[in-house]
């Protein structure tokens, strides 16, 4: 590391040493639960489509879900003079408690890296920005891709995180045995060979998406908050099938991509613009019933220089977890492939 970048990193390590309230930050520390909600909400607001779900602090690892959602018929008439007046449960028809697990978000930048960035005047907010939108990131995309947590995960055989924590899709495909997954095995297909075309499981997209939203509980259903996130094979797919029937002059062409990003289907606007989602899945839900969890006093933290590796190390480790606040508000499917059942590709 040169000398001005060393002047500039320990300065550096100073300031968020006051912030934290520690003498270092050379050395793990616990991070407040004020200071770590601050830094939560930091790391929401790296990225645009955390700001569009929760994410929110607990005290507990394994507890009650915070929000649900709102559901139930509420009116009524009691006769009183035989029987005492009832409250109803309006909150969430699905399961009613979350569980977090241990996270890290452990991440290094080399040296010939900070010492290209010492050249700036905001050197410190980079770092900062450069470390949040990192954390944003691997949050989405377990949220998405995450299966199971692990005792300890392995890139190798889980090169996407699968095993850092159980996500949204996967908590959809484990709720009442998957009656809110389709998988095929009631199709025309075997399970988890989905197929899309004539002759397939669903005839076209908009077919898919109306049958996933059948599949929403009916107090839900019509509801104006659902959205369908449609993966991006699945819409380039979409848009081959407008090319074909329409033709490809430039001004065709540009009306087909705006139809598609445009279009509602099955009476639902779509979403194609989330990082991670797996690029053949359909998933149904409202953004804000889709949560993260942390335990606010769970957050340790260390940033090091360590010389032996020409790099800095940052450790960030905090308990977390994915929830999906009414299961019965979603559902989902994901195709193994997007080809007619004779294999030539596309529908039409």
């Amino acid at each position: 590391m040169k000398l001005k970048t060393s002047k500039l990193f320990a300065a550096m390590l100073t300031a968020m040493a006051t912030t934290y309230g520690v003498a270092s930050v050379s050395n793990e520390f616990s991070v407040q639960p004020t200071v770590a909600q601050e830094l939560s909400d930091a790391i929401v607001e790296s990225h645009e489509f955390l700001q569009e779900i929760n994410v929110l602090p607990v005290d507990e690892i394994k507890g009650e879900k915070v929000l649900g959602s709102v559901t139930g018929l509420v009116g009524k008439r009691t006769d009183t003079e035989n029987e005492d007046r009832q409250t109803s449960e309006v909150l969430s028809l699905g399961s009613k408690s979350y569980e977090l697990f241990p996270t890290e978000f452990d991440t290094h930048l080399r040296w010939v890296t900070i010492d290209s960035w010492a050249k700036f005047p905001d050197f410190s907010k980079r770092y900062g920005e450069w470390l949040r939108k990192a954390i944003a990131l691997a949050r989405i995309r377990t949220g998405w891709l995450g299966t199971h947590a692990a005792v300890k995960t392995n890139k190798a055989s889980y090169p996407n995180g699968e095993d850092l924590n159980k996500g949204w899709l996967q908590l959809c495909r484990d709720y009442d045995g998957g009656s809110h997954w389709f998988d095929g095995s009631t199709g025309t297909q075997q399970a988890n060979k989905i197929r899309i075309g004539a002759g397939g499981d669903f005839v076209n997209l908009d077919s898919a998406i109306h049958a996933v939203l059948q599949m929403i509980h009916p107090l839900h259903r019509s509801g104006k908050d659902l959205v369908a996130i449609v993966g991006e094979e699945l819409i380039a797919e979409e848009k081959a099938a407008l090319y074909r029937a329409m033709g490809s002059t430039p001004s065709e062409k540009e009306r087909i991509e705006k139809e598609v990003v445009t279009k509602v289907y099955a009476g639902l606007h779509i979403r194609t613009d989330i990082p991670f989602f797996p690029a053949r899945g359909i998933f149904i839900t409202s953004l804000d019933n889709l949560s993260i969890y942390f335990q606010s006093d769970s957050w340790r933290r260390e940033v090091a220089n360590a010389p032996k590796r020409k790099r800095v190390e940052d450790y960030n480790s905090v308990n977390e977890g994915y929830v999906l606040e009414d299961e019965e508000k979603t559902a989902g499917l994901e195709f193994a492939n997007v080809q007619l059942p004779d294999g030539s590709g596309g529908w039409s």
